[in-house]
């Protein structure tokens, strides 16, 4: 039986899932990309060369990589699963009975690795070739999508997130981004790795709405022995940390969550694209939002079981310390000067994805940091990012680890 589990954020990473973009990419416009939430259109091979470095280094070091299209695919391969999938993508409301009709019988028909690549890429209607006599059909042109591309999906950190013996399964904050849910709890749920697997589900896994109690992986940090540290950020609210910390300490897979206050802003979508852990003590950072004063609170559960969040009083560094069982931490900044520093934060210097304590992966791009953190004794891999990283996100950003050490 294959077992997941992650136990930090600094042990040694053992398996994880990425995602290789192509269609989604194709389908991306200078006029569709920032309703598709991305800053720019990226070269498409050239991505792709980019994400296979990305792969060799973490292959090389040992990391067993898994790739979600291929895994999408060998879900879609079950019959009851493919089922379940196109239950919750396609339907009358969305596209009307006839073209809905339509549009099922066509994925139907595909082959599972073509069908999973429309499902993360997108699919338009003269690459269908639809014939209904549908009104909403009538309203379309060629190049309107009757599945929209999800290019976020390479960043495989967000939709799902493992912390110590268990996975949210999270609802995502944009209306682009919700559909990468349904492809996560469908992998979960029914392919072979996991099926006969033994793990816990913190939230996520039913079809509700979630109202505001929306989350994002890229705000969870899994600090080790037994602490989580989550961020309120511009895709994670306070009610979706009271929910998953809520299922965090009833399950006893963690005693204690502390909750960063951030900014709503673009330049830190989340928690990693200011703040990552690259040492059992040692965190990379950007002074420029990661001050002393950053809000924060201790959350945990009463005789009453009963979430508590109280405010940490003498700030955020201390409570991870303590966290940690460090007497201080180490902090190293974003390099450069203010101009050079706020360039490399744009461009994910503080997202690295560590592999083993003190070796850390990350773009070669962001030289002013990469020094800071080699002269703090950290090992850094490098790999490029002159596509990728337009996208917004780096190498912790596309990846979910599903098997990490303990501290």
């Amino acid at each position: 039986m294959d077992r997941f589990y992650v136990g930090s954020e600094v042990g040694k990473l053992r398996k994880v899932l990425l995602h290789r973009p192509q269609l989604s990419l194709k389908h991306l416009t200078p006029g569709n990309c920032e309703s598709l939430l991305f800053d720019d259109v990226l070269r498409i091979e050239k991505a792709g060369e980019e994400h296979d470095a990305f792969q060799k280094v973490l292959t090389d070091n040992g990391v067993q990589v898994y790739l979600l299209t291929q895994m999408l695919a060998e879900t879609l391969s079950m019959s009851n699963a493919k089922k379940w999938i196109l239950d919750r993508q396609i339907n009358n409301f969305r596209f009307g009975e006839t073209l809905a009709m339509e549009v099922r019988s066509y994925l139907e028909s595909l082959d599972n690795l073509t069908l999973a690549k429309h499902l993360s890429g997108g699919l338009t209607l003269a690459e269908m070739g639809a014939t209904s006599k549908s009104m909403t059909l009538g309203r379309m042109t060629e190049t309107d999508f009757l599945i929209e591309p999800i290019p976020n999906h390479l960043f495989t950190r967000d939709t799902s997130c493992w912390i110590y013996g268990g996975v949210s399964m999270n609802p995502m904050a944009k209306d682009a981004r919700k559909r990468e849910t349904v492809h996560l709890r469908a992998i979960y749920k029914f392919h072979p790795m996991f099926k006969n697997s033994e793990f816990i589900t913190y939230m996520g896994d039913e079809d509700l709405n979630y109202d505001n109690a929306t989350i994002e992986g890229g705000d969870v940090l899994v600090l080790g022995r037994g602490n989580v540290l989550i961020g309120m950020s511009e895709r994670t609210t306070p009610q979706g940390v009271e929910q998953l910390s809520r299922a965090l300490l009833k399950t006893g897979q963690a005693k204690k969550v502390i909750a960063l206050e951030l900014p709503k802003a673009r330049s830190c979508m989340h928690l990693d694209t200011v703040f990552t852990h690259m040492d059992i003590d040692c965190f990379t950072y950007y002074p420029d939002i990661m001050r002393a004063d950053t809000d924060c609170w201790e959350l945990t559960m009463n005789d009453h079981e009963q979430v508590e969040a109280n405010r940490v009083k003498d700030g955020f560094t201390n409570a991870i310390a303590r966290a940690l069982d460090v007497p201080e931490l180490r902090l190293i900044p974003t390099g450069g000067d203010a101009f050079e520093a706020e360039r490399e934060q744009w461009n994910d210097a503080n997202n690295v994805l560590t592999i083993e304590p003190g070796v850390v992966v990350t773009y070669e791009r962001n030289v002013n940091t990469i020094r800071n953190m080699e002269e703090a004794g950290i090992k850094v891999l490098t790999i490029p990012g002159e596509e990728l990283g337009r996208g917004r996100g780096g190498a912790r950003c596309m990846s979910c680890p599903i098997l990490r050490d303990d501290i």
